[in-house]
């Protein structure tokens, strides 16, 4: 399966939107079905390829990819490559360098393929991908390490391998304009555009040769080549009509004020989509898309549905018992190919593991379950054990893909877990995980069987029902499933591990960051909170430009490159400030308004409100992207609402929160029209509209008392407040710089106090933590004029 980029759901509607608008006449006329003509002439062979003294040989030897040579031979190959490589070889990302040995002639996205198709007067092959995808290896496999595929591209097109996790800004309008040509997306992501990067043809996965219906490449290169010979004045058609789409989807559509009737609708939406069979929403294949729950939690807390609750309790439960969570090793594969969450699509995605997380950590603070708290603490475990690198920050991903095999990494024979754990208590553990002597499952593309270990009943219900085999309770199962996973993980460490992509990007960082600190928060876990502020301290040292005070994109192998995007400010200022109320050490506040500042002046649509997806000095590109609506990851815009709301409360500032509302007001239409796709620009609008709290606990920073009433406050869930620290016996406190309304609060008698505030009205200081909770529980939402009526 090609994947899937689930992001674009929230989009789909207003392209199609966009699409419906032109008729089809409009669109004949403007050469846009002319394309789809082209491609069935190539299906019917047409257009017919020449073969004669074209070499079938790889350009890589099946035993692997050629090895990338050290730097001081590096150093002395010519700026193409040589003969052995192409000009990806000097790139960082590890994904470019997979396909460095290609025998096509790939060019890095940068002016010097375009001046060159400009001058040669040929169409750009474009083609974004990453390092553990899947679909990916296998057209590399198939196509680009192929001598006559090669060969064609070489003859007739400028070919350009693009990092779709580097360069967000080329894939986030590419991927829309795949939407607009095909009405799909996925990568690995293939366009074929102009010169001048106008795109008129998009595919995702292509066979080398035709198969089953699907135009392979040895047709569609020289297909698309004939076509830009002859048909060049309908292809351009075709080109500005796309960009004319693309402009339209990255237009403002502002709408009437949000309310809470928005929040209700988005519920509908999902209670009419969930699978109550098998939890999650919709069918196969099905995404974790945490936000949603986070979503839905808060529907719960100010609704008391308890429908609401359950959607997410349930969902929840059953991604932690099935397949997609690594049942040896923690953390969570990117999806699942099945309704019931049994078959993963086996890549683990560092930003999957972050949204989880905290989806968990609110689930627990929402229930008290022991559960949720302990599968977060499982993601965290991962984590740090395997994705974080030495200098603090955390790698990107691991490849679904060991040793050529799908999964092969953390598949079990029976034979294997006999070898492991001994007979007996193999076949104890292949009870419980549902595993079955001939494989659970098997292997499409080699046909081997193998088994995923998965659950399929709680553990207090299988503590019940394998009494007769000496299980006395829920605990001492887990116990012994605990000292035989061990034992798994020992054996599996020694298996060849699949690909990792070490680069670290600094919006996936932001993500763990607030993971980890919310970690600390809610588990009462420093060493959570020290991994989040290393990491925040690598990604401010070493992924800043220090000339200008900007961020940059990616860090590998020594090296920081690449302007920051949208994602990279607002999600490491939700870091950043998640990362302070875990500590409250000022300085992380601080930063956190440094790269607000630096967001608003080179994002901010200054016309309609919102942020572009690109700065305004960055490269220019066929259009200026914005985006709200969220998917596997959030946008950038849902999450700068929620900072601005936040950083408004924490600091006084009412001009963040005007900003917060323009924000909002700007993508209004949109979400008005599809609120289920804009779950997490939902939770701020969920907080703005109230109740909403700002506290303030003041005391001594080592009292027994202020630790109690800090404990107090982060035990339950309450997701729409903001806290702050006044140390006690400071005449002038950091806190007060950013704060100032901080200064006159000082703890009454010498012991901790709290002050709570809502919807800009202060209650009575009180020491008392009962008195808090009670007056966190109080509600007085603000109404809006919309809801007056």
């Amino acid at each position: 399966m090609v994947g899937p980029r689930n992001r674009l759901a929230g989009r789909g509607k207003r392209i199609f939107g966009v699409l419906k608008r032109y008729s089809r006449k409009q669109w004949k006329k403007a050469g846009f079905f002319v394309l789809s003509t082209i491609l069935l002439l190539l299906v019917g062979g047409v257009f017919l390829l020449k073969r004669n003294g074209v070499s079938q040989e790889r350009g890589i030897a099946e035993g692997g990819r050629k090895p990338i040579p050290p730097a001081e031979v590096l150093e002395k190959l010519p700026a193409d490559g040589g003969p052995a490589y192409n000009r990806l070889v000097f790139e960082k990302s590890p994904y470019l360098l997979q396909h460095a040995g290609n025998p096509v002639d790939w060019y890095p996205w940068g002016e010097e393929a375009f001046a060159k198709a400009r001058k040669e007067d040929k169409p750009i092959f474009l083609s974004i991908g990453y390092s553990t995808c899947h679909w990916c290896h296998v057209m590399e496999k198939e196509s680009f390490e192929d001598e006559e595929v090669a060969k064609l591209l070489n003859r007739d097109f400028v070919s350009i391998k693009v990092d779709r996790e580097e360069r967000p800004d080329v894939d986030n309008i590419y991927m829309t304009a795949s939407q607009v040509l095909t009405r799909g997306g996925g990568w690995p992501l293939t366009i074929v555009m102009t010169p001048d990067k106008k795109p008129f043809f998009a595919a995702t996965y292509i066979p080398k040769e035709p198969r089953f219906g699907r135009p392979g490449m040895v047709e569609v290169i020289p297909g698309l080549a004939e076509a830009w010979k002859t048909r060049r004045g309908e292809i351009f058609q075709v080109a500005e009509r796309v960009i004319s789409a693309l402009q339209d989807v990255s237009t403002a559509r502002p709408g009437d004020e949000l309310n809470r009737s928005t929040l209700d609708e988005a519920y509908k939406r999902f209670e009419s989509i969930f699978d109550s069979g098998n939890a999650g929403f919709g069918s196969a294949p099905k995404f974790p898309t945490p936000h949603q729950y986070s979503f839905l939690l808060r529907y719960y807390s100010r609704t008391g549905n308890q429908k609401a609750l359950e959607m997410t309790e349930k969902s929840l439960a059953a991604m932690r018992r099935g397949g997609i969570c690594d049942q040896v090793g923690f953390g969570f594969h990117r999806y699942s190919t099945d309704p019931r969450w049994f078959l993963p699509h086996f890549e683990k995605m560092l930003y999957d593991q972050a949204l989880l997380a905290l989806a968990y950590l609110e689930t627990y603070q929402a229930t008290g379950k022991e559960e949720y708290a302990r599968t977060a603490k499982e993601i965290f475990t991962y984590v740090l054990r395997d994705m974080t690198s030495p200098e603090g920050g955390f790698h990107s991903a691991e490849d679904a893909d060991s040793e050529g095999e799908e999964g092969k990494f953390y598949l079990w024979t029976a034979e294997e877990l006999k070898g492991t754990l001994g007979p007996d208590e193999a076949a104890f553990i292949m009870k419980i995980f549902n595993a079955a002597p001939e494989g659970n499952f098997r292997e499409r593309e080699t046909g081997r069987q193998a088994n995923i270990l998965h659950l399929t009943k709680p553990w207090g219900q299988l503590a019940r029902e394998f009494q007769d085999l000496g299980v006395s309770s829920e605990q001492s199962l887990q116990n012994r499933w605990e000292a035989a996973r061990q034992k798994l993980l020992e054996v599996r460490q020694k298996r060849i591990r699949p690909h990792k992509d070490d680069k670290i990007l600094t919006d996936w960082n932001g993500l763990m960051i607030a993971a980890l600190a919310r970690g600390a928060v809610v588990l009462n876990e420093p060493q959570y909170a020290q991994a989040a502020g290393r990491a925040a301290d690598f990604v401010l040292k070493t992924l800043r430009d220090d000339g200008r005070g900007r961020l940059l994109k990616r860090y590998r192998d020594g090296q920081a490159a690449l302007d920051g995007q949208l994602d990279d400010y607002a999600f490491m200022v939700w870091g950043l400030i998640e990362l302070y109320e875990a500590t409250f050490e000022v300085r992380h506040l601080e930063e956190a308004l440094k790269l607000n500042e630096a967001m608003l002046a080179h994002f901010w649509d200054k016309r309609n409100g919102g942020f572009y997806f690109q700065p305004d000095d960055g490269e220019k590109q066929i259009v200026r992207t914005r985006e709200g609506a969220d998917g596997a990851l959030p946008s950038g815009n849902s999450v700068a609402a929620f900072n601005l709301l936040r950083l408004a409360r924490m600091t006084g500032q009412t001009e963040l929160e005007e900003l917060a509302s323009k924000l909002m007001k700007s993508f209004a239409g949109d979400v008005a029209r599809s609120p289920a796709n804009f779950t997490l620009f939902l939770t701020a609008l969920d907080f703005a509209l109230g109740p909403s709290f700002e506290v303030v606990i003041a005391g001594r920073s080592d009292g027994q008392d202020t630790r109690q009433m800090l404990a107090a406050l982060r035990k339950p869930f309450l997701p729409n407040k903001v806290v702050l620290f006044r140390p006690e016996g400071a005449e002038e406190p950091p806190i007060a710089k950013l704060a100032d309304f901080v200064r006159s609060q000082s703890a009454l008698g010498g012991k901790a106090t709290a002050y709570v505030c809502q919807n800009f009205v202060c209650s009575r200081p009180t020491a008392q933590v009962a008195q808090m909770l009670a007056l966190l529980k109080e509600r007085r939402p603000v109404q809006n004029q919309s809801e007056k009526k």
